[in-house]
């Protein structure tokens, strides 16, 4: 485990310690209560906006020329990057691609026979796969 990722998990025994003083421990998504389906997309989305900053870094783009590219301003490139709130799922999508992403949607109910024992997945599983050209 790197030392920045040391700094952000909290030991067990400091764990214990709060969960005995009454404390509930848990992430953002527990704060906000969110359901499984909101978590889903949370996540889908932060992952997202990781990989537009990702692959508009291996580009050697700058925001402002992302901004150019999908006709917007850097100020909202930065948001499309922080996953903000206000930007939607297809802004992440549209951003991703501007940078030579590639978004791959699997329906994993047409491939359920092509799957070996260690990949097997539930029927109702959408894979949205993201690659990154060079």
């Amino acid at each position: 485990m790197g030392e920045s990722a040391k700094k952000r998990t909290m030991d067990s025994a400091k764990r214990k310690r709060l969960e005995a003083a009454g404390w509930k421990l848990g992430d953002a998504a527990d704060f906000l209560e969110m359901n499984d389906g909101e978590r889903q997309v949370l996540d889908a989305r932060v992952k997202l906006a990781l990989a537009v900053r990702r692959q508009r870094e291996a580009q050697h783009l700058s925001q402002k020329a992302l901004g150019l590219r999908l006709g917007t301003s850097q100020p909202r490139v930065a948001k499309i990057e922080r996953a903000a709130s206000d930007v939607s799922l297809d802004q992440l999508m549209r951003a991703f691609t501007a940078v030579g992403g590639r978004i791959v949607v699997t329906d994993t109910a047409a491939k359920a026979k092509k799957r070996t024992a260690n990949t097997r997945l539930p029927k109702d599983t959408l894979i949205v796969e993201t690659s990154v050209s060079k």
